[in-house]
C-alpha cells in the first residue's frame, strides 16, 4: 500500500483533549477504510505564518499513514467538512522517517532560547560583509581623544 503523511492544523480555541479525540476519529476513519495509522505526533499550539479565519495560532498534528487512494480521499474529505480543522495537506512519500520528525527534533536539539533564535547581541557567525570599511568603535574613538 502507499504510504502517506497527513497534516491538519485545528483552531486555537480548540482545547487539547478535544484535538486528540479528533485525531483518534480521524485514525479510526483511515482505519475502517483499511489502511494504519503508523505514526501520530501532536506538535501542539504553534503559530501560523498568516491568519486563517482570524485565528493566528493552531493545533497542529502530524499522521504517518499506510492506506489506498481512498481512505486518504475520505479522510480528507472529512477534514474538509470539520468546521474545527483550518488546513490541512497530504503527501505521498517513498518511506516514513523513523523516530521523531523533523520539526520535535529540532526543538530537542535547540541550544538557543525560545525555539531556536539566537540571542540579539549573539552574531559572531555572520562575519564581515566586506563591501564597506569597518567603523571604529565609540570607545576606541574616544580613549585617541576624538569626538564621536
Amino acid at each position: 500500500m502507499p504510504l502517506y503523511e497527513t497534516i491538519f492544523i485545528v483552531r486555537q480555541d480548540v482545547p487539547s483533549a478535544q484535538v486528540e479525540a479528533l485525531s483518534k476519529t480521524f485514525a479510526e476513519l483511515v482505519t475502517t477504510q483499511g489502511g494504519q495509522v503508523k505514526k501520530t505526533e501532536s506538535w501542539g499550539l504553534r503559530t501560523l505564518a498568516y491568519r486563517i479565519n482570524k485565528n493566528r495560532k493552531g493545533h497542529y498534528t502530524l499522521f504517518n499513514i499506510e492506506a489506498s487512494a481512498v481512505a486518504i480521499a475520505e479522510l480528507e474529505r472529512q477534514m474538509r467538512l470539520n468546521e474545527d480543522v483550518l488546513r490541512f495537506m497530504t503527501v505521498r512519500v517513498e518511506a516514513h522517517e523513523e523516530g521523531p520528525s523533523a520539526l520535535l527534533r529540532k526543538d530537542e536539539t535547540s541550544d538557543a532560547p525560545m525555539g531556536g533564535r539566537p540571542e540579539r547581541g549573539d552574531r559572531s557567525d555572520r562575519g564581515d560583509r566586506g563591501d564597506r570599511p569597518r567603523r571604529a568603535r565609540p570607545e576606541t574613538a574616544s580613549a585617541e581623544g576624538e569626538s564621536v
